[in-house]
């Protein structure tokens, strides 16, 4: 009898250790995997019957004793076979075609699902084949700027050096976001295996994964990953036992949301302040420890292997418009089904929000979502139906960051809301241009006089915003303006109210 047990960092916060010390005790085969996705079913058990997997959640302790006599029909947590399970049947599984099926740190058993396939291919290609490959799928970054991957590894690609290196960003810093933990917790071979085909591409020999310390998980399978990796071959003094030298390691942060900025992230990976560098030169001439770099964030590196796997045409057949390929969104907030959905761009974020979340766990009306974390911007239902894509997301006034959806329902104080934001800014900047560092701490205290009533202090916050945005050397002051004016612009009673309240 087979079991696949979440080993997943929510599932071990939501009690799957006292689960799986429960099944060591009877004769039964326990396979620790990544999460499916549905956080609202962790801690998640699969029983495998008849080669079918059946999803059973949350499950708790005391419940050992169903799973393991394999009588699970008819109970209220048995939610039939897992992939047949409406949330999960809806999605296309591209880069977490194996997140939540397999061991992590199971080398064999990722080649047998189509792991490694990609880098096999790329080991038969130039160079410049290779970058070429990523420019046709029309992969764009998915940690939130959205720039084409391809243009990014052709300069580094170009760029003249004895050495170059290829950093991957998993500084997953924000609000309603964990499709980079879930990777390199639940597939981590995935994120080796893109990072080695970038190298390859771009003449680099060695990489760095950056990973927050908030994600002790993330860290300890990623260096188990590294090592089982270089002892089978795939990593070393010759790839894959015949390729050129790439090897890689895990940098910890120390937790600063301004190091998701790629060139503070590149002065902390350093050993320096976490603070961001004037551009240019770019990183992509001037990077970690000022060779030519790659940055790129865990999913757009992770997403690499399926390209090569399939080829750039299939992967570019999905999505719309200039945003080619799947999104895993992350759904979070008051929601009645959170998790990670992969999906090709262009479904419509009231879909996303109120068929594949369910809408608010309370009961009541949504009343805004905010897309793209702490940064980004709050959409009304009015505007539900805009497409989920780069440009379409712009055009609305908004951006899709790293594909973080959090939702709020009709209790939510908007001008709250903008308050935190500035707040958030202030606390987590890191001091190098005015604009961020005293706009966001003047942006608090004109909100506060906002609530208190003063009339002037509504075109006083717009002026201040716009500073802001055009002002700020890097994305902290220069989007903390999107959350604060979609609020103001489309909530505006809630801040004309804070007025009268006053009077």
């Amino acid at each position: 009898m087979k079991i696949y047990l979440s080993q997943d960092a929510v599932a071990r916060a939501l009690g799957v250790d006292a689960v799986a010390a429960e099944l060591a005790k009877h004769d039964v085969e326990v396979i620790r995997v990544g999460s499916r996705g549905m956080v609202w079913l962790e801690p998640l058990a699969e029983v495998a019957v008849d080669g079918v997997r059946h999803a059973f959640g949350p499950v708790t302790a005391s419940d050992v004793a169903t799973l393991v006599s394999g009588d699970i029909e008819g109970h209220d947590k048995h939610h039939g076979p897992t992939e047949d399970f409406p949330f999960f049947a809806k999605q296309t599984r591209l880069t977490f075609q194996r997140c939540g099926v397999i061991d992590p740190l199971d080398l064999d058993a990722y080649r047998a699902h189509g792991g490694l396939a990609g880098l096999e291919r790329a080991l038969g290609m130039e160079g410049l084949g290779v970058v070429e490959e990523v420019k046709a799928s029309g992969l764009r970054g998915r940690g939130g700027a959205g720039f084409p991957t391809g243009i990014k590894w052709e300069t580094v690609a170009k760029a003249k050096a004895d050495r170059k290196y290829i950093v991957c960003n998993a500084d997953e810093g924000d609000s309603g976001t964990f499709a980079d933990r879930m990777i390199m917790e639940g597939d981590p071979f995935c994120l080796i295996e893109g990072m080695a085909i970038a190298g390859i591409g771009v003449g680099a020999t060695k990489g760095f994964v950056y990973i927050r310390s908030e994600y002790p998980d993330a860290i300890r399978v990623m260096r188990a990953a590294i090592d089982v990796a270089r002892a089978r071959g795939v990593l070393g003094a010759a790839v894959m036992g015949r390729g050129p030298a790439f090897d890689m390691e895990v940098r910890v942060g120390a937790g600063a949301y301004v190091c998701g900025e790629e060139t503070s992230l590149l002065n902390s990976l350093e050993g320096k302040r976490g603070v961001v560098r004037a551009k240019p030169p770019l990183p992509a001439l001037e990077g970690a420890f000022g060779k030519p770099t790659v940055v790129n964030n865990v999913i757009s590196l992770a997403t690499i292997p399926v390209i090569f796997e399939k080829g750039a045409a299939f992967y570019a057949d999905f999505g719309l418009g200039r945003s080619k390929g799947t999104i895993p969104l992350q759904i979070a907030g008051n929601v009645q089904f959170g998790g990670l959905f992969e999906t090709a761009f262009g479904m419509p974020l009231g879909e996303i929000v109120n068929v594949i979340g369910g809408g608010c766990f309370t009961g009541k009306p949504v009343k805004a979502v905010q897309v793209g974390g702490p940064l980004g911007a709050y959409f009304p239902v009015s505007q539900f139906d805009v497409p989920f894509g780069y440009e379409e997301f712009d055009g609305a006034g908004g951006l899709i960051g790293h594909a973080g959806i959090v939702v709020f329902d009709e209790d939510a104080d908007m001008l709250g809301m903008a308050r935190f934001a500035m707040e958030f800014c202030a606390v987590e900047s890191c001091g190098k241009c005015t604009p961020c560092r005293i706009g966001a701490v003047r942006g608090v205290e004109t909100i506060d006089r906002i609530a208190a009533g003063d009339p002037l202090a509504v075109p006083l916050l717009t002026d201040l915003c716009e500073t802001m945005k055009d002002g700020s050397l890097c994305a902290l002051g220069g989007f903390t303006p999107y959350p604060v004016m979609s609020a103001l612009t489309h909530f505006p009673e809630e801040f004309a109210g804070a007025r009268e309240a006053a009077e």
